[in-house]
C-alpha cells in the first residue's frame, strides 16, 4: 500500500504549479487594480489587510488537508488514479467547485457573526473577532490533521464564530446568549449533524441496490496489486471522485469567502461594500421595491410614529435579542425611508458618493438582518403577503451587499488545491485503511463518494455548510457494514470523539483568543 500513496507524476505537478503562477499572479493583478480604485491605505491599515487575507487563505489551505483528501482517497485506494495525478484532478474540480458557487454558504456562515462587530469589522475589535475565529480554526485543523483524525472544517469554523459572539456579548457587560444568531446556528447545526447520519445510511443503501441490479462480481472485489479497475468501473470511480471535488469546492470553498469579504469590506468599504456590478434597472427597481416597504411598515407603525436619533443602533438591538420595543419598527421603517432618499440621488451603485458607500451598506446590512428577525417575529402579526414582500426585498439586497469577487474565489481555490497537494496523506490513509477491516471495493468507493456528491451538492443549494469529511468518512463506514466486512471500533471511536470535541473545543479557544486580542491590546 505504501507504493501506492507514494506514487506521483513529475509532469502533473510542474502543470500544477504554472497553475498556481497563473492563479497568483491574476489574484494580486486584481486585487492591486483594486485597491487603485480607492483612497490610499495607510502603511498599518494594508498591513492588517495583508495579514488577515493570508490568515483566511491560511484556514482554506489547512481544510485541504481535511476535505479535499476524502475525495480522493477512494480513487486512490482503488487504483483508479495514482495519487499525484488524482490530487491534481481534484484539485481543479474543486477549482470550477469554487469558481460556480452561489455564495450562500459564504454569507450564511457570516449571517452568524455579532451584528455589531461586522459593522464595525475594520476596528480592533473586529480585527480580534477575524483573527481569533480563523486562528482556532486552523489550529484545531492542524492538531486532528496531525493526528489523522478526519474532523470537519465546517464544524470547526462554526464553533469559533459562536465562541467569537459569546465572548464578544461577555465581554461587553451585557451577557446573554443574544449575541448570536441562534435561529440560523441551530440551522447549519441541523446540517453538520444529520449529514453524517445521512452519509452513512444513503451509502449502506446504495450498496445494497447495487448488489441486487448489478451483477458485474468485479465489482465487488478489492483492487489486486497495482492493477487498475476494469475500464467502466474506472470510469465511474473518475465520475464520482469529480463530483465530489466540484461539490466540495462548490460549499466548502465558500467558508473563507464570507470572511474575506468581510475583511476587505472592512477596510477598503470603496470598492467593495456595495455591487458596482449591479445594473441601473436593478438599483432602481430595488428602489420601487423600497417604497413598497416602506408603505408595508406604515400599516404597523403609524408614520407619526416616532424613532431615536440612531434608528440603526435600534435595529441593531433588535437582531441581536429579538424583542420588539415601541420605537423598533419606526426605527427600521426609518432605514427604509434613508436608504429611499440615497437612491433616489443615485442611478445605480456604481454612483455613490465614496463617503456614503460605507454608510449605505452598514445601512444595508442592519436592514437585511432586521426584516429577517422581523418576519420571524409573532408578535408582530405580519400578514402572508406583507411577509413575503419584506422576505421578497431582502433578497434583492442580498445582490447589493453579497458577492465575490472573481480574484477571491481563484484565490481560495488555490488555496484549497496547495493544502490537499501537501498535507493529503494523512487522512488519505486514515479514510482508505482504518475504517473498515477490509479494503476498500470498488463498489464501496463508489457508492460512499455518491453519498457525498449528493449531500453536499443538496446542501450547496440550500446554503448549508455541511462536512465532506463526516459525509465520506460515514459513507465508507455504511458500505463496510452493508458489505459485512466490519469497522475498525477504535477508528470509529476517535473519529467520533474528534466529531464531539470539535464544537466546544472551538467554542473555547475562539472565545479565549479574542478576549486576549481584544483586551491585551
Amino acid at each position: 500500500m505504501e507504493r501506492t500513496i507514494a506514487g506521483g507524476g513529475k509532469r502533473g505537478f510542474v502543470l500544477f504549479g504554472l497553475v498556481v503562477l497563473m492563479g497568483t499572479a491574476y489574484t494580486a493583478v486584481h486585487f492591486f487594480r483594486d485597491l487603485s480604485g480607492s483612497h490610499p491605505l495607510a502603511f498599518l491599515p494594508f498591513l492588517l489587510l495583508a495579514v488577515a487575507l493570508l490568515t483566511a487563505l491560511s484556514f482554506e489551505f489547512v481544510n485541504g488537508f481535511h476535505d479535499t483528501a476524502n475525495a480522493v482517497a477512494t480513487v486512490i485506494y482503488t487504483r483508479t488514479l495514482r495519487p499525484g495525478a488524482a490530487v491534481l484532478w481534484s484539485g481543479a474540480w474543486n477549482f470550477l467547485g469554487v469558481l460556480a458557487s452561489s455564495g450562500m454558504v459564504a454569507f450564511n456562515i457570516v449571517a452568524l457573526l455579532p451584528p455589531d462587530l461586522v459593522l464595525h469589522v475594520s476596528t480592533q475589535a473586529g480585527f480580534a473577532m477575524i483573527f481569533a475565529l480563523l486562528s482556532s480554526a486552523i489550529l484545531w485543523n492542524l492538531g486532528t490533521w496531525y493526528l489523522g483524525l478526519p474532523s470537519s472544517s465546517s464544524h470547526t469554523l462554526i464553533g469559533s464564530v459562536i465562541g467569537v459572539g459569546l465572548a464578544s456579548r461577555l465581554g461587553s457587560g451585557r451577557g446573554g446568549l443574544s449575541g448570536i444568531d441562534w435561529s440560523q446556528a441551530i440551522n447549519v447545526g441541523k446540517a453538520l449533524v444529520l449529514s453524517p447520519l445521512i452519509g452513512f445510511v444513503l451509502a449502506w443503501l446504495l450498496l445494497v441496490v447495487a448488489k441486487a441490479l448489478i451483477r458485474d462480481p468485479r465489482l465487488y472485489l478489492p483492487p489486486v496489486g497495482e492493477r487498475p479497475p476494469p475500464l467502466w468501473i474506472r470510469f465511474l470511480l473518475l465520475l464520482t471522485c469529480t463530483g465530489v471535488s466540484f461539490a466540495h469546492g462548490s460549499n466548502d470553498g465558500q467558508k473563507g469567502m464570507g470572511l474575506i469579504m468581510l475583511i476587505l469590506i472592512g477596510v477598503v468599504p470603496t470598492v467593495y461594500a456595495l455591487n458596482h456590478a449591479l445594473p441601473e434597472r436593478e438599483t432602481q427597481g430595488m428602489l420601487l421595491e423600497t417604497e413598497a416597504c416602506i408603505r408595508v411598515l406604515d400599516r404597523y407603525a403609524p408614520p407619526g410614529a416616532i424613532s431615536e436619533a440612531d434608528p440603526a443602533a435600534r435595529a441593531t438591538a433588535f437582531v441581536q435579542s429579538r424583542k420588539i420595543q415601541p420605537g423598533t419598527v419606526p426605527a427600521i421603517r426609518q432605514l427604509l425611508q434613508d436608504v429611499a432618499a440615497q437612491l433616489h440621488s443615485c442611478k445605480s451603485f456604481a454612483e455613490v458618493p465614496a463617503a456614503q458607500v460605507a454608510n449605505i451598506r452598514n445601512k444595508l446590512f442592519v436592514l437585511n438582518q432586521s426584516l429577517r428577525a422581523l418576519t420571524k417575529a409573532p408578535q408582530i402579526g405580519l400578514s402572508a403577503g406583507d411577509r413575503e414582500a419584506l422576505t421578497a426585498y431582502r433578497h434583492q439586497m442580498d445582490r447589493a451587499i453579497q458577492f465575490i469577487p472573481a480574484w477571491v474565489k481563484v484565490a481560495v481555490a488555490l488555496a484549497l488545491g496547495l493544502g490537499t497537494m501537501v498535507g493529503w496523506k494523512r487522512i488519505v490513509v486514515t479514510v482508505g485503511e482504518k475504517i473498515g477491516k477490509e479494503h476498500l471495493t470498488y463498489a464501496q468507493g463508489a457508492a460512499a463518494e455518491i453519498t457525498a456528491m449528493t449531500t453536499i451538492g443538496c446542501a450547496d443549494l440550500f446554503g448549508l455548510p455541511v462536512s465532506t469529511t463526516h459525509v465520506l468518512s460515514s459513507g465508507v463506514a455504511g458500505t463496510m457494514t452493508a458489505n459485512g466486512a466490519g469497522l475498525q471500533w477504535a477508528t470509529v471511536r476517535n473519529l467520533a470523539a474528534a466529531w464531539l470535541l470539535t464544537l466546544p473545543a472551538s467554542i473555547l479557544l475562539s472565545g479565549l483568543l479574542f478576549t486576549l486580542l481584544r483586551w491585551g491590546s
